[in-house]
């Protein structure tokens, strides 16, 4: 492609996202070009969700350069990158939704408060969403009062409430059963390639995962994580082979 890269790292060390002192990952070199898919995977602790934090605009690299839309991460961190930052939508793994407010508020809330609409003239926009997502049964309850993959959903909704470019998911499978993770994998698919809901316009995609088998026919490209590097795999997705990921993924099943 000749487009510009959405996300360019050279060389750069990712910080903990709980400590930005912290290295998570060495030396990182990756580009995402507009349209692409990528998953990361990795086990528990190996950076993934501090990576996703990064490309988001919540962190700054420690060391190297990162680019998100040609704009260096590292050198400034304000509201000049605003612009940019609102063409990325994340979902986080924990959701992070608003407990004082209902699901369908919760949907609405980026564009009303970043396009200034009142509720009435974001509603169609809002419906549209939880009809994607098949949230509309839940839309009238408080976050604590559904279960975890509605949740997941509804923080999915958010995050395409102002039409970003750009889907970044931490961990979107996490504690999902197979239908759930099914929904979750055809969902994102249908976004990559092109969904009504986004006007047709294919979306770039950037996953992490805990294991790579429920991706592996989805057309995504993989990268893997462990012991603090970022190793691209490409178009064939890394076996999850090592015991300590298996286990790790049984553990994940046990508890659904």
């Amino acid at each position: 492609m000749n487009d510009e890269p959405i996300f360019d790292l050279q060389h750069v060390i990712v910080p903990s996202r709980r400590d930005a002192e912290v290295i998570s990952i060495e030396r990182v070199n990756w580009s995402v070009q507009p349209r692409e898919f990528w998953i990361a995977g990795g086990l528990h602790g190996a950076g993934k969700s501090d990576l996703m934090f990064m490309l988001a605009g919540l962190t700054k690299p420690l060391d190297g350069c990162y680019k998100l839309y040609g704009q260096d991460m590292g050198k400034h961190f304000g509201d000049e990158f605003l612009p940019n930052r609102l063409r990325v939508g994340m979902v986080f793994d924990d959701a992070r939704l608003l407990s004082y407010l209902t699901i369908e508020e919760n949907v609405a809330l980026p564009a009303r408060y970043h396009h200034n609409l009142h509720a009435d003239e974001s509603h169609g926009w809002v419906e549209a969403l939880l009809k994607a997502t098949e949230i509309v049964e839940v839309a009238m309850s408080k976050p604590s009062g559904i279960g975890w993959p509605w949740r997941r959903r509804a923080a999915l909704a958010r995050a395409l409430a102002l039409k970003p470019e750009v889907l970044l998911l931490e961990n979107p499978l996490r504690g999902l059963d197979w239908r759930q993770a099914a929904w979750w994998v055809a969902f994102v698919q249908k976004l990559w390639r092109g969904h009504d809901l986004m006007s047709g316009q294919p979306m770039t995609i950037v996953a992490s995962t805990d294991e790579f088998r429920p991706w592996r026919n989805s057309g995504a490209q993989f990268a893997a994580l462990h012991e603090r590097q970022f190793e691209i795999a490409g178009s064939i997705a890394p076996e999850d082979d090592v015991p300590t990921m298996r286990a790790a993924a049984a553990a994940v099943s046990e508890g659904t």
